[in-house]
């Protein structure tokens, strides 16, 4: 070391604690590093107010629809709304109450009372921030898409059937234990249609079907629904009965009852102090978490589920990408704080998301926008609320029902689709019309995976293999067999596979086995190739594995399948595999030597190689696979 030098210190390993948290607030972010301008807020202004519009009484529907109080949807798209959008990962989601819960929501509110839906929301958050930091928003591309199909068509099927009493004023028909005994009852009650609210349904669900083909720009819900509000009005004044909101809502204000919804914001309250099925405020107990934790994980599939898709439909149609992880945790977070203002299950909805990027919006501020039109309309609109037709906010929910269904594209699936997509569809579509979703999902994951590995493991075979197809191998002795395993060697196919080569000939001295086309083994292969390798070694019959990738080898010898000397060898071609199969037979006096030449330098040699040049290109093999 020269004098005057400071000595150098090697630097310390560092040990380090390398924790995933997923980036908040990441779509907003985005949105200014893309460049925030003037013209762009102006985008979000437009887009805001034009999802706002159509906000309001879709989400006063859908909160009726799953057994709360219409104001519990305005403070979902209030507070969730603008929860997600701030601190989640799509700059185009718009969140809210969506169609696609009603299935899951009203068996637990009819069960567990207003509170026990919220708390269940709220345990819905906190799974779905955990999907978040645990990266799983990657995970939901592998769900088959006959299984959303399915269940999403069969969704649109019930909530349609639930609209039906309210759009032809069949009035309170009760509850149902299933969807049979819920047409029963529908079917029941035909004799007892009002005209007036049957002819509100029918102009407002006409409104909803002929206005955007005429006025494409301009949302049609509001103006479907002042149509359908206005019809009701004149036949109230020519004396029909319609019923309207404030007939089967109200709020109460020091003990006072008001018809409709309040004008007010909502109080902070802790969802186990609302009412349960009893109306009593619930009481909280492990048995109650027991209960709600397969509807919360219900409810934080079906979310993450629609909020990422719903993300990727708006990504094609703007250009950009979203954060799936960022996404799911600003979902949990909504649907965790927003019950505590009265809010129920939020996610991203595909119709509002679509609207927002066709209106020109930029960013999450767009939606942030929605939230306060939302905001203003309960502060200045609820005492006109009061005179909505209930009716009118069926025939709302019956088209949304009919999109979310999309009867054509079922259909075009099912023409085209292959026999097994179309008995996973027809089952998740099926079971969740007659039972609900959750079984739904469930047994269609199940029928998907089952019919797919069918499908691999039929792919999977081996067979006997004429010598003559390998020109290096076309002049080795009848007591070689050549065979060839095709396709991965998983649980469902090794057993079937590898029964071919449990079959012996007489006088059979070697088998090489070409596994070129094997591109995976699982644990029950092993198990399957172990044994027969013990049967050939039992009947001193020799095997050369050919052509077996680096991978595939490296799990051979964990299994104990190695190398031994004229018994067992890898051979990365056909050309190795016949100078293996060649020295080994002559070991064995099979084979008769070479005939000899001379050599100016070393003398008599072979023309082939000697059995021990092949043992060490043996070990060289094994040597390149360690390396490997």
């Amino acid at each position: 070391m020269h004098q005057g030098t400071k000595p150098t210190m090697a630097c310390a390993p560092k040990l380090e604690l390398d924790m995933y948290f997923p980036p908040l607030f990441s779509a907003l972010r985005q949105s200014f590093k893309a460049g925030y301008t003037f013209s762009a807020l102006r985008g979000d202004v437009s887009a805001g107010i034009t999802i706002g519009i159509i906000a309001i009484p879709l989400a006063m529907a859908l909160a009726i629809a799953v057994g709360a109080a219409p104001q519990h949807g305005l403070y979902t798209s209030l507070v969730a709304g603008s929860l997600i959008a701030l601190t989640g990962g799509s700059r185009f989601n718009v969140s809210g109450p969506t169609a696609a819960f009603v299935v899951i929501l009203l068996p637990i509110t009819q069960n567990f009372g207003l509170g026990g839906l919220l708390l269940c929301t709220m345990m819905a958050g906190i799974i779905l921030i955990s999907m978040g930091v645990l990266r799983a928003g990657a995970l939901l591309q592998y769900i088959p898409y006959p299984v959303v199909l399915g269940f999403t068509a069969g969704i649109g099927v019930v909530i349609a059937t639930l609209q039906i009493p309210d759009a032809l004023g069949l009035g309170d028909l009760g509850t149902t234990n299933n969807y049979i005994e819920r047409i029963q009852t529908i079917a029941g009650g035909l004799p007892n249609i009002r005209l007036g609210d049957t002819l509100v349904g029918a102009l407002t669900l006409s409104t909803l079907i002929i206005w955007p083909r005429l006025f494409p720009k301009v949302p049609g819900h509001l103006i479907a629904l002042v149509f359908g509000s206005l019809l009701g009005l004149v036949l109230v004044y020519a004396g029909i009965d319609v019923a309207v909101l404030g007939d089967r809502f109200s709020y109460q204000v020091d003990g006072v009852s008001h018809p409709g919804i309040p004008p007010f914001l909502p109080d902070f309250v802790l969802p186990w102090q609302l009412p349960g099925p009893d109306g009593q405020p619930l009481e909280l107990s492990f048995e109650l978490f027991r209960q709600l934790l397969a509807p919360a994980f219900a409810i934080a599939m079906l979310g993450a589920i629609e909020s990422l898709l719903c993300a990727v439909i708006a990504d094609g149609m703007a250009g950009t990408r979203h954060n799936p992880n960022g996404e799911l945790v600003g979902q949990g977070i909504g649907n965790l704080i927003a019950p505590l203002f009265g809010g129920i299950t939020a996610t991203a909805a595909i119709a509002r998301s679509a609207a927002n990027v066709r209106a020109g919006a930029f960013s999450p501020i767009a939606a942030i926008i929605h939230a306060g039109v939302v905001l203003l309309a309960i502060l200045v609109l609820a005492p006109i609320f009061t005179h909505l037709p209930m009716a009118a906010l069926a025939a709302m929910l019956l088209m949304v029902a009919w999109n979310m269904s999309e009867p054509k594209h079922v259909w075009h699936t099912l023409r085209i689709a292959p026999r097994n997509d179309v008995l996973v569809l027809l089952t998740c579509l099926i079971l969740t019309v007659l039972f609900d979703m959750v079984l739904a999902v469930g047994v269609g994951l199940l029928l998907a995976a089952g019919l797919f590995i069918k499908s691999m493991s039929d792919w999977t075979d081996t067979a006997s293999v004429d010598r003559k197809q390998f020109r290096e191998l076309h002049d080795l002795p009848d007591s070689v067999a050549l065979y060839a395993i095709r396709g991965p060697l998983f649980f469902a196919a090794a057993e079937k596979a590898l029964s071919t080569l449990r079959r012996f000939t007489p006088g059979l001295q070697l088998v090489i086995i070409d596994m070129r086309a094997v591109s995976m083994l699982d644990m029950t292969a092993l198990a399957a190739l172990v044994s027969v390798v013990e049967d050939y070694h039992k009947q001193e019959i020799g095997i050369i594995f050919m052509g077996a990738s680096p991978r595939v080898r490296r799990k051979m010898r964990r299994a104990g399948i190695h190398v031994q000397k004229n018994m067992l060898a890898n051979a990365p071609t056909p050309t190795h595999a016949r100078e293996r199969a060649l020295g080994w037979l002559r070991a064995r006096g099979i084979v008769p030597p070479p005939d000899c030449v001379t050599d100016p330098l070393t003398g008599p040699v072979a023309k082939t190689q000697h059995p021990a040049a092949v043992l060490s290109d043996e070990q060289q093999v094994t040597e390149q696979e360690h390396k490997s």
